[in-house]
């Protein structure tokens, strides 16, 4: 079968060809024959009940020189697609919240979309890994600076970080007695406006930031582990860790085994879980990454195994209706 597949996702210009996780699905439906259509945020509309999208065709390419090539742009229907994969990266912000408004009338017009709306929606990144409290660390949620300031105080070492951020960005690490405690949080709170999250820190992070991928709630054998840089407390890429992998533990195979239903029920195709030692430290579902890494250390195709899936589910919606 051919499925029209449409990507929301960041300027596919701006891209890291080698490490780019939304270029390792287009790979992947290219490989089955089905069509691309290309649309940032912007590009998502509605008119009266009629949900559209301007869209461009997509083809992409295994050249690092030249690794995609847009066709002839059209105005369409977003029911007019079979799967819309939205792939923007955060922070998940009002404007990212609106889209997802519009994804969720595509779906209920038929549309497969990865992951699906309400979930994106509903599952913040950190907050969401909460839920699985067997899984945590200690951990603090407020904008009350004395009370944030109270939990450095009772755990010794914390690492507060926003509840929207990305990459490592905002992640500091305090202890109680770090003369810029009482700043660093004036700062992230927004002087008591902002809500933030404080965890214990764990020391197990010089073994590496560990990303495990699952896939329609079953994970991917192999973890990234991202190395903090010298001198660094956190491991993100993008803060300059560095990537190795590593097979998954007895605890990183108990965790997703926690986790997993869960991604299923919320219609989580894909996900990432960080942990750190032994501990879940977030869950995301906005924009994973790490897939590339991943697929070149173990010649695995991790999103061949997405498009397997993505087309179970869409075949298995047209025989339910």
């Amino acid at each position: 079968m051919t499925l029209k597949v449409g990507i929301v996702m960041d300027p596919i210009r701006d891209i890291l060809y080698e490490k780019d996780s939304s270029l390792a699905l287009l790979f992947a439906a290219k490989k089955r024959g089905w069509q691309l259509f290309y649309m940032e945020m912007k590009d998502l509309y509605q008119h009266n009940n009629n949900v559209s999208g301007a869209m461009t065709t997509l083809d992409v390419m295994p050249d690092s020189n030249n690794w995609y090539r847009f066709g002839k742009k059209i105005e369409a229907p977003l029911h007019s697609l079979d799967v819309i994969l939205m792939r923007k990266e955060p922070p998940v912000s009002n404007e990212f919240i609106y889209c997802t408004y519009l994804l969720e009338q595509a779906e209920k017009q038929g549309v497969l979309v990865v992951n699906r709306a309400q979930s994106l929606r509903d599952c913040n990144e950190k907050l969401f890994a909460t839920h699985f409290p067997a899984c945590q660390v200690a951990y603090f949620i407020s904008k009350d600076i004395q009370r944030l300031k109270q939990f450095a105080k009772e755990e010794g070492e914390v690492i507060f970080k926003p509840l929207d951020g990305m990459g490592g960005a905002g992640v500091f690490r305090l202890s109680a007695t770090d003369p810029n405690l009482t700043a660093t949080l004036e700062i992230l709170t927004q002087h008591g406006t902002v809500t933030i999250m404080g965890q214990k820190f764990i020391p197990a992070i010089e073994k590496g930031d560990k990303r495990i991928l699952m896939i329609d709630g079953e994970p991917v054998p192999y973890a990234l582990a991202r190395l903090p840089a010298k001198g660094e407390h956190r491991g993100n890429l993008a803060a300059g860790g560095i990537g190795i992998g590593q097979a998954l533990s007895d605890r990183d195979l108990w965790i997703a085994q926690q986790v997993g239903p869960v991604l299923k029920e919320k219609g989580i195709l894909l996900a990432g879980l960080d942990v750190i030692g032994d501990y879940l430290t977030e869950i995301n579902i906005t924009c994973p990454t790490c897939i590339r890494q991943l697929d070149k250390q173990y010649n695995l195709d991790i999103g061949t195994q997405l498009m397997d899936r993505i087309e179970i589910y869409w075949a298995r919606s047209k025989t339910s209706r």
